[in-house]
C-alpha cells in the first residue's frame, strides 16, 4: 500500500480541520522575505496561576501529572498521580511559603529531573515571583565535571536549591554549600536538611496576589553551550504563555495538550518545559516517562507505550529512530501506538526522511491511514517551537511561522536563507551579558538564530521551509571549500538508515569528509542476527554489518561525489556519546564541537594512511 496516496486520519483531528493556511509574504529588495501568519495572536491570561486555578475549578479530579512509583520491573510499578485540585492547592502553598520569605526576584536552581515534586515547586515558585533555573541532573552527578555547575552558580546566583534527595547533590556539596543558599528536598529524609517540600506543603496558603507582573523574569533557561559557555535566556510569563497559545491556535484541535501525554523530554530544556506548562495551561494529563532514547532506558518508554494509547506523541529524531525498530518487531506495541494517534511531533534536530516514511508506512499497514506529523522549530531564545507544520505534507521540514511570529529570511549566497525571529515569545536579553544581547538582534529587532533554511519549493512558500543547517557549525576543508554540515549530516543519516542514529561529521581543515557514527543497536542486532543488542563493538564489526555499511557508503559517494558533500570514510563510535563528558545534550543530540574534541584518537584513525580494520573506506 502506497502511504503517500493514503488518506490522512479522519475526525476529530485531521489536517483539513486545522485553521486555513493564511501565509503573508512580504518581499523586499535584495531577495529578502518576511513571513507571518494572517491570524493575530489570541488574547490570553498571562499568569500560570490563573490557568491552574481555572483547570482546578473545571475538573478538580482530573490527573494533572503522573509518574511511576519506585521499585519493580520496568513498567511494573503503579502510577503516582496528582490531580488539578491538589495541584492548585499545593502550588498556592509553595507560593505562600516563598512569599512569606519575600523571595520574589530570588532564584531557585532546580537540580533534578522530571518529577511530581519538581512540577509543584517550579509552578509555585513562578507564582510567587521566584525565578526558576532548571539544569540537568548531570550537573551534580557523581563522577561528573562540576565546571558547568560552578559557572551556572556564578551566573544565576541562586538563593534556593532543589534536589529530590539530599544525597543526590552530595558529590557537589563543596560547591553548593553556602550560608547564602537554602537546599530544599522533596521529603524530610534527613534532619539536617534545611527544608523539604513535604514541610513547605504544610504552609497555610494566604489570600495573596501572586506574581502579578507578567513581564518580570519567571525563568532562566540555559542555552546548549554548543558554541561556548551557556547563556541564560530571561523568560517571562508573557513570553511562555504567548508561545503556548501560538501553538494552541494552530495545532490545538490536533494536539493532545488537553488530553493524555507521555513525555520524557527533560524540563531543563525548552521542549520538555513546554509540555510541563502546556498540561497546566490546557488541562492535559502529563505522564512522566522515565525512559529516554538510550539503549539502557528505552525499554521503559516501550513499556509505557504498550500500555498507554495516545492521541499525541512527541519525541526527538533519535527517539523516533529507535521507536521505528521497536514498532517493526512488536505487533502489540504497533497496534496500541497507532490506535488513537492523531499527531506526532518531533523537535530538537532534523528528522530523517526514511524514519518519517517508516512511521507513515506502518501507520497505513496498521490503521489504513496516515498520521499528521509536525515539528516545533524553535530555540531557547524563542521560548520553544515558534514555527510548525500545520498543513498536510509527507516531507520533513520546519514548517511556517505561528500566529504572532515574524520570520525574516535573509538570503545567503545560495538558495538558503538565514532565519531571524521577532515576536512576543522571543527574548529581549540574556542575563548579565550585554554584549551577547546586543549582538543577538539586527537593526529591526529580529533575533539572529544562526540557523539556515530553504523552501521546499522556491515558487510556493506555502509548501514550507526545510532546515538547512546551523551556520556556526559549517566549516572549511583544507581546500578552502565550505561544508554545509547540517545538510551533509541529514543526507548521510538518510543514506545509512537504519545503521546509525546520529553522526559526528569530521573534516575541519582536512582533505575530505569522514564520520563517526552512533550505532543503532537494535538495527545492528537484527542485521547481524544477534539477540544481544548491548555488545556494540561486536555488532559494529560483524561482517554483515560492515558489508551493509560499505554498500551504503558506496551509494552515498556515487550520488554526491563532491568533496564538500560526500563522506568517504566512516566508523562506528567505540562508545556512545557520553553525557558526563558533555558530548550529548539532554534531548539526545550530539554536541559536535565537544564530541570532536573528546574523540581525537578516533578521528585520527579515520584519516590514517593505513586505516585500522574498523574504519570502512568507500571505493
Amino acid at each position: 500500500m502506497d502511504s503517500t496516496s493514503t488518506a490522512w486520519r479522519t475526525a476529530p483531528c485531521r489536517p483539513t480541520e486545522l485553521p486555513p493556511m493564511d501565509l503573508r509574504v512580504l518581499r523586499r529588495t535584495g531577495g529578502e522575505l518576511v513571513l507571518r501568519h494572517g491570524l493575530p495572536l489570541a488574547t490570553f491570561e498571562p499568569s500560570f496561576m490563573a490557568h491552574i486555578a481555572m483547570q482546578a475549578q473545571q475538573h478538580p479530579h482530573k490527573v494533572a501529572y503522573a509518574r511511576r512509583g519506585t521499585g519493580g520491573a520496568v513498567g511494573g510499578a503503579a502510577w503516582e498521580t496528582i490531580s488539578y485540585g491538589v495541584l492548585h492547592d499545593q502550588v498556592r502553598r509553595v507560593a505562600s511559603w516563598f512569599t512569606e520569605r519575600e523571595a520574589a526576584g530570588e532564584v531557585l536552581l532546580l537540580l533534578t529531573g522530571n518529577s511530581l515534586a519538581h512540577a509543584v515547586l517550579r509552578l509555585g515558585a513562578i507564582a510567587a515571583g521566584v525565578i526558576v533555573c532548571p539544569v540537568s541532573a548531570g550537573y551534580v552527578a557523581a563522577g561528573g565535571d562540576f565546571n558547568r555547575l560552578a559557572y551556572v552558580l556564578d551566573l544565576v546566583k541562586p538563593r534556593y536549591l532543589f534536589a529530590e534527595h539530599a544525597v543526590d547533590v552530595t558529590a557537589a556539596a563543596s560547591l553548593l554549600n553556602s550560608h547564602e543558599r537554602q537546599l530544599i528536598v522533596a521529603r524530610n529524609e534527613d534532619d539536617a536538611a534545611p527544608a523539604s517540600l513535604e514541610a513547605i506543603l504544610n504552609t497555610v496558603p494566604g489570600d495573596l496576589e501572586f506574581a502579578t507582573d507578567p513581564d518580570a523574569p519567571a525563568a532562566y533557561m540555559l542555552t546548549s553551550g554548543s558554541t561556548g559557555r551557556p547563556k541564560a535566556v530571561v523568560q517571562t510569563q508573557r513570553m511562555l504563555l504567548s508561545n503556548l497559545h501560538q501553538a494552541w491556535q494552530i495545532l490545538g484541535s490536533a494536539a493532545g495538550w488537553s488530553d493524555r501525554m507521555l513525555d520524557w523530554l527533560p524540563w531543563s530544556h525548552v521542549s520538555g518545559a513546554f509540555n510541563l506548562y502546556a498540561a497546566a495551561v490546557f488541562g492535559g494529563s502529563l505522564y512522566i516517562d522515565d525512559g529516554k532514547p538510550v539503549a539502557s532506558l528505552f525499554d521503559e518508554t516501550i513499556s509505557n507505550l504498550r500500555e498507554m494509547p495516545l492521541r499525541y506523541f512527541c519525541n526527538v529524531p533519535l527517539g523516533y529512530g529507535m521507536l521505528v525498530e521497536a514498532l517493526r518487531r512488536d505487533d502489540v506495541l504497533r497496534t496500541t501506538f497507532y490506535r488513537e494517534l492523531r499527531l506526532m511531533l518531533y523537535g530538537g534536530a532534523g528528522l530523517s526522511q526514511p524514519v518519517m516514511d517508516a512511521l507513515q508506512g506502518m501507520a497505513v499497514e496498521t490503521i489504513g491511514q496516515r498520521i499528521m506529523m509536525t515539528t516545533g522549530y524553535g530555540l531557547t531564545e524563542s521560548s520553544s517551537g515558534c514555527m510548525a507544520i500545520y498543513f498536510p505534507t509527507d516531507r520533513v521540514g520546519i514548517g511556517l511561522p505561528l500566529p504572532g511570529v515574524e520570520t525574516r529570511l535573509v538570503p545567503l549566497e545560495d538558495t538558503r536563507y538565514e532565519i531571524r525571529l521577532r515576536g512576543p515569545n522571543v527574548l529581549s536579553a540574556y542575563l548579565d551579558n550585554p554584549e551577547a544581547s546586543a549582538a543577538a538582534f539586527d537593526e529591526e529587532g529580529f533575533f539572529r538564530t544562526g540557523d539556515a533554511a530553504t523552501f521546499h519549493d522556491q515558487h510556493d512558500p506555502e509548501a514550507g521551509l526545510a532546515y538547512a543547517g546551523r551556520l556556526v557549525e559549517e566549516f572549511k576543508l583544507s581546500s578552502g571549500t565550505w561544508v554545509r554540515s547540517g545538510e551533509v549530516r541529514a543526507r548521510l543519516l538518510a543514506d545509512l538508515s537504519p545503521l546509525a542514529s546520529d553522526v559526528l561529521l569530521c573534516g575541519v581543515n582536512r582533505d575530505y569528509l569522514t564520520a563517526l557514527l552512533v550505532p543503532n543497536a537494535a538495527a545492528l542486532a537484527e542485521i547481524a542476527g544477534h539477540a544481544n543488542a548491548t555488545d556494540l563493538e561486536a555488532l559494529s564489526q560483524h561482517p554483515t554489518v560492515r558489508a551493509r555499511l560499505f554498500t551504503a557508503l558506496e551509494k552515498h559517494v556515487a550520488a554526491l561525489p563532491g568533496s564538500s558533500t560526500t563522506v568517504r570514510r566512516a566508523a562506528f563510535m567505540r562508545q556512545p556519546p557520553d553525557a558526563q563528558r558533555h558530548e550529548i545534550s539532554d534531548k539526545g543530540t550530539i554536541n559536535q564541537r565537544i564530541a570532536a574534541e573528546n574523540r581525537g584518537d578516533e578521528i585520527e584513525a579515520l584519516y590514517a594512511s593505513d586505516p585500522p580494520p574498523h574504519v570502512v573506506v568507500a571505493p
